[in-house]
């Protein structure tokens, strides 16, 4: 029987949790608040999180970075971007092994611009990991939870690393794919969440579908333009991580992103609309980074910068949409991105 670690026990985490223990893992979950542990482990549930949930009886959670880590094959990191340095300076202090790390976070870093598996590679020595793997794709936690049918790709420079986490995760509610595209696996799944942002504003203008298959269509664009770009392959973002993940976070009220942008869009203040949520929204933080990118290395992302002017700069989100509606005339077919494209075949 596979032990694994789950630093995270959030909506996330816990969804993952019922997958790798109906898979028959020991899961060991790290929850900072003791009443968090003591419900976990007493009624099975995650209440505040997944509401009407059983967990199954082989998660166990743990208030310790030492217990749930102790003898864990693998360590699966469900947290937001933010709070993912902190955390992993205080579990490698209690990391006296070596096992396989896999994060299921999507966002990028503001001002560093680095994605979860650079993050952890910088926080976490070589002789502490075996090696870092992504799990990605159109995955809501709170379907995931009621066993509902899932596609996911795990994504890492070696093949062989991919496919053993493939198998920890794949049963017959939770179908596994593998890519050796990391780098366009993370940014597919982090950037998805500017365009969910922008999705959910403009249904709270009330701009209807119509508006929204165009973000949706010009979203893929930008994201696939900043990653390839950056070096990722372009069917990347043609699979699960990408447009997979894009339709999925735009189109489901599930989504925090979506509903951020919901509630921006009928003209509510930033602040008050995360604070009201209660739970991190990713694309907000992600949004400032893609626009440092995109800024820094002269990627047009017009999406993403008019929603930066209206998240940081207070732009009105009416007049965001009005100046897209306005630009220049332009291709949809671009010459630039398909040389790229060519590089592959």
């Amino acid at each position: 029987m596979s032990k694994v670690a789950v630093i995270g026990a959030g909506s996330w985490g816990t969804a993952l949790s019922i997958v790798l223990a109906d898979n028959g893992c020991e899961v060991a979950i790290y929850a900072r608040r003791q009443e968090q542990v003591d419900e976990i482990n007493h009624q099975h549930t995650n209440h505040r999180y997944l509401p009407d949930i059983t967990l199954p009886a082989n998660i166990v959670a743990y208030p310790s970075y030492r217990q749930v880590l102790e003898g864990a094959q693998y360590v699966l990191i469900a947290l937001p971007t933010a709070a993912i340095r902190t955390a992993l300076r205080e579990m490698v202090k209690e990391l006296d092994h070596c096992p396989l790390l896999i994060h299921s976070s999507k966002g990028l870093e503001p001002d560093t611009y680095k994605r979860v598996s650079e993050m952890i590679a910088e926080e976490v020595p070589e002789s502490k990991r075996r090696g870092i793997v992504v799990l990605s794709g159109p995955s809501h936690a709170e379907e995931v939870s009621r066993r509902s049918p899932t596609t996911v790709v795990v994504a890492a420079p070696e093949l062989k690393q991919a496919e053993e986490v493939q198998d920890l995760f794949i049963n017959q509610h939770f179908r596994v794919y593998t890519n050796t595209d990391m780098l366009g696996v993370e940014i597919g799944g982090a950037l998805k969440n500017i365009i969910a942002l922008g999705a959910g504003l403009s249904d709270g203008l009330g701009y209807g579908d119509n508006a929204k298959a165009a973000l949706m269509t010009r979203g893929l664009t930008e994201i696939a333009r900043l990653g390839v770009q950056m070096g990722a392959h372009p069917l990347t973002f043609a699979g699960l991580a990408g447009v997979g993940d894009l339709i999925v976070t735009c189109t489901s009220r599930h989504s925090r992103n979506w509903r951020c942008g919901y509630a921006i869009g009928q003209g509510k203040p930033l602040n008050e609309v995360l604070q009201s949520m209660g739970m991190v929204v990713e694309g907000v933080r992600t949004t400032k980074a893609a626009y440092q990118i995109a800024q820094n290395k002269k990627v047009e992302m017009p999406i993403t910068k008019e929603l930066y002017h209206v998240l940081f700069e207070g732009k009105s989100p009416r007049q965001a949409v009005d100046d897209l509606m306005r630009r220049g005339r332009t291709h949809e077919m671009e010459s630039r991105f398909f040389d790229d494209f060519n590089r592959y075949f």
